[in-house]
């Protein structure tokens, strides 16, 4: 693990994101650090397909959605 400087400003969207995600400020950070990461390496593919590919390698099944009467 390593320390990884940042402005203020960044740092302060960072937070903000945290506490909207349910993440602490570090896992947010990671999040987003990863993200970035695996969209340059895949740049023929959205945010939610990225996502969706690692939540398939992470296990998480998807639940059917339930339609809601009219």
């Amino acid at each position: 693990m390593g320390i990884v400087n940042i402005d203020d400003d960044l740092h302060d969207q960072i937070r903000k994101a945290s506490a909207v995600s349910c993440r602490s400020i570090n896992a947010q950070a990671a999040f987003w650090i990863k993200i970035g990461m695996l969209c340059e390496m895949h740049p023929t593919l959205s945010f939610n397909e990225i996502v969706a590919r690692e939540l398939r390698a992470a296990g998480v099944a998807p639940q059917a959605l339930k339609v809601a009467a009219a």
